[in-house]
């Protein structure tokens, strides 16, 4: 199923729980949100999974060939990076299709450990803070359309709604 993730582009949701994230990245990508500093904040949210990494898809020695940007600058950002948040690795992966092929093993193997420690699994968090019997956005916004409640079209719903919708629903 294809759904939003708080941070990472893949991940395995285990009882409407992320469990593994993987954030991929090309090299120009990966300069650009090294520089502008966007990956620390990617990063850190990615260490507060169980499993995460962060997969480029280029060669580490393409780094070295960079000319718009010092490549020390960017070697030393991703020492750092490796340093600060060390259970978040960042794989090279030298082609996307070598990328995907790691990504898919990584979140596979991901999957194998989710089924044999369920206790660990059951200590995340939910997404999006729903709990497994919580219902779809979809009938919650028809809920808070019927309870006069102002919310939007499409698109999440504010936590204030599912707030209300818990309140209401605690009740009965």
């Amino acid at each position: 199923m294809r759904r939003a993730l708080p941070c990472g582009d893949y991940g395995l949701t285990v009882d409407g729980r992320l469990v593994a994230s993987v954030e991929r990245k090309s090299l120009p990508d990966l300069v650009a949100s090294l520089i502008s500093g966007k990956l620390r904040y990617a990063v850190a949210e990615l260490a507060a999974l169980p499993r995460a990494a962060v997969v480029v898809e280029d060669r580490y020695s393409a780094v070295f060939k960079l000319t718009r940007v010092r490549p020390a600058q960017v070697a030393d950002g991703l020492a750092e990076i490796q340093i600060r948040w060390p259970a978040v690795p960042i794989l090279f992966a030298e082609t996307r299709q070598l990328a995907e092929e790691w990504t898919y093993r990584f979140l596979a193997a991901d999957r194998l450990w989710a089924d044999t420690e369920p206790a660990a699994i059951d200590r995340l968090p939910p997404l999006n803070g729903a709990t497994a019997t919580d219902p779809s956005t979809a009938e919650v916004r028809a809920w808070a359309r019927a309870n006069g409640l102002t919310v939007p079209d499409r698109g999440r719903l504010g936590p204030d709604v599912w707030a209300a919708w818990r309140h209401a629903n605690a009740r009965t």
